[in-house]
């Protein structure tokens, strides 16, 4: 070493050194090369272990964390599920309690809409059974006309024409909304269409048979309009028996 810091302090005294010794100083060079070289690289390679030791733990560490977040992931999975049927039975529960609503609120808006439907007929029945009854004493006072004027000229033959013709068309006005008369002579006395007014003993009729009608009585449809006035019979009085008589008995 001594021999080295005197060639460097003395460069004259180096360049007139020996080829051996500068073959030597070579050689020393390299070997200390190779050796700084040996121990980079045993260093590197101790990194590299150290890395490969710290990677392998980190890979530990990492399929553990991996297994518990595996682990937790499925907990939650199941929670989830749980939560899930519990909200899918709560929903089926509300979903049949607001059809067993809709079912009633149906059923009630029917039988609203039905009984509205039947009120309205009604309604309509009872307005238009109104209006004709105004009318029928119209009808009426035509018909007893017709029945006592006998026209004896041209004359009065033509004003009996023109308001039968207006008697016609009001007659045939009511039969087109469903308006019907009445032909009870001859029929048996019915309560819900007949009202009697007199009685008479007879043996041309049955009794309670209708002898004649006073006021002729009209249907709309089934519904009656106004009830026919009339004489019902009633059974023959036996004859009472008399001197004058003798056979009157006899027959009775």
């Amino acid at each position: 070493m001594i021999d080295e810091a005197n060639q460097i302090e003395n460069p004259q005294n180096s360049a007139s050194e020996t080829p051996e010794v500068v073959e030597e100083l070579k050689d020393e060079d390299a070997s200390v090369e190779i050796n700084f070289e040996a121990g980079f690289a045993s260093e590197n390679e101790a990194k590299a272990a150290a890395q490969g030791a710290d990677q392998t733990l980190e890979g530990d560490t990492i399929s553990s964390a991996a297994a518990v977040d595996d682990s937790e992931q499925a907990i939650n999975h199941s929670t989830l599920v749980a939560d899930l049927e519990r909200q899918l039975a709560g929903l089926k529960t509300q979903l049949e309690d607001r059809t067993s609503q809709y079912m009633r609120i149906a059923a009630d808006f029917d039988n609203f809409r039905k009984r509205t439907s039947k009120e309205r007929e009604e309604l309509e029945i009872q307005v238009k059974c109104s209006a004709i009854n105004e009318l029928l004493p119209v009808v009426d006072n035509f018909e007893r006309a017709r029945a006592q004027i006998k026209p004896q000229t041209e004359q009065e033959m033509t004003i009996h024409k023109s308001y039968q013709s207006v008697y016609k068309q009001l007659v045939d006005c009511l039969k087109r909304i469903g308006v019907s008369a009445m032909r009870a002579e001859g029929q048996e006395f019915d309560p819900n269409l007949h009202e009697a007014v007199m009685r008479e003993p007879t043996d041309q009729y049955p009794e309670g048979a209708v002898m004649e009608e006073l006021v002729r009585g009209y249907l709309l449809g089934e519904r009656v309009l106004r009830h026919a006035m009339v004489k019902v019979a009633a059974a023959a009085e036996p004859m009472v028996a008399s001197e004058e008589n003798p056979e009157a008995e006899v027959d009775a």
